[in-house]
């Protein structure tokens, strides 16, 4: 039988079936994490993978500067036309001088850092002293910046237990010494609004809260509100004037342009930065246009992770009018992204300009001079 020109056929017309149910029987069981299907659109445009201009990252995080090969990051800013990178984790005292010597010794003037607050002990009688006077020794050993993380309005607790609120009086000293330094405060309070809302199928981040369930605040006996979190934020804004603030993330409103240009107008000592929020541009690129120029004194750029390819999808959207091109983290956004085609002025004050403006320690003569 089985040398049989039967055998053969049956075996012809078996396998392609056993193959096609196969198939089909995957498309059945593929989850939603796994489908990413490839686009047949064919439109103009290309990566970008160089600024046009050179930028300032006013947002990065470099844990290990102290002891990482700074020849090697130097290299890959050199490839993105990134002049000068901050990086917001510069603790405090003794991890803080170490990164400062490590930055004059490998790489003098690429590198600004931003000194940061530990919370720890805020009921102490002391505690207010003691920490505006470390901000003093901190700045002594080159910090250019306070970077103030999203614990502070969350998780942060006092000896009781109790939440720690952002305009909590005991800190308000340490907002005004910032202002008598002249350095500006990077402050990320709160998430986007989306992590307060049901996951359920309406939801635009329900992958990345599948995903990471611990992101998910709506749990009312642990969080406040996103409103309550944001707010506080805001009050420190109001009753500290004379310090210039960078509010994080374009203050979780990029998908609100119209709040956040209200915002802006409401706070003049307010600047923002697109870290991590380069995807709610992406998907509104004729809005984003308008705000750009119209806010093209009060924004920065930031990036967040230090991921040298991520840059390109930056790029791509401020410089080019490219369509329907990929993000570059789905769990982030489902969407494609397309180019905001900003005007040469704005990319250079989004790029360098403003931040030359409200970061001292920048060596200005890394950057055009016009």
């Amino acid at each position: 039988m089985k040398n049989t020109p039967t055998f053969y056929l049956i075996i012809f017309l078996i396998v392609p079936l056993i193959h096609v149910n196969a198939q089909d029987s995957n498309a059945q069981t593929m989850t939603i994490e796994e489908y990413n299907p490839t686009s047949t659109l064919v439109v103009p445009g290309n990566e970008i993978i160089s600024a046009k201009y050179p930028f300032i990252d006013v947002h990065s995080h470099l844990r290990k500067m102290a002891t990482m090969d700074l020849d090697k990051t130097t290299r890959e800013m050199d490839s993105l036309n990134l002049q000068v990178l901050v990086n917001l984790s510069g603790r405090s005292g003794e991890g803080l001088a170490a990164m400062s010597e490590a930055v004059e010794n490998k790489a003098p003037n690429r590198f600004i850092i931003f000194a940061n607050v530990d919370f720890n002990g805020i009921d102490e009688p002391d505690w207010t002293e003691r920490t505006v006077a470390q901000l003093q020794k901190d700045y002594d050993n080159g910090a250019r910046g306070l970077k103030i993380f999203k614990n502070l309005g969350l998780t942060v607790l006092d000896s009781g237990e109790n939440r720690v609120r952002t305009d909590d009086p005991r800190i308000a000293p340490i907002w005004d010494k910032c202002g008598e330094l002249g350095i500006p405060v990077l402050i990320h309070t709160g998430e986007p609004a989306v992590f307060w809302d049901p996951i359920d199928e309406k939801n635009e981040r329900w992958l990345e809260m599948k995903q990471f369930p611990n992101r998910h605040r709506g749990d009312t006996t642990r969080f406040p509100s996103w409103e309550v979190v944001m707010q506080e934020q805001w009050n420190i804004f109001e009753n500290h004037p004379n310090t210039i603030f960078i509010n994080a993330h374009l203050g979780w409103m990029a998908n609100d342009l119209d709040r956040l240009a209200k915002h802006l107008d409401t706070y003049p000592n307010v600047y923002t930065e697109i870290s991590a929020v380069i995807a709610e541009l992406g998907r509104q690129p004729r809005a984003a246009h308008e705000f750009f120029i119209k806010y093209q004194d009060r924004l920065l750029f930031g990036k967040d992770t230090y991921q040298p390819h991520e840059f390109h999808t930056y790029f791509r959207v401020l410089e080019s009018d490219d369509e329907y091109f990929d993000y570059f983290r789905k769990r982030h956004a489902f969407w494609k992204m397309y180019g905001m085609n900003l005007p040469d002025e704005v990319l250079k004050k989004v790029y360098y300009k403003n931040a030359l403006n409200i970061i001292p320690g920048i060596d200005k003569s890394l950057f055009p001079n016009d």
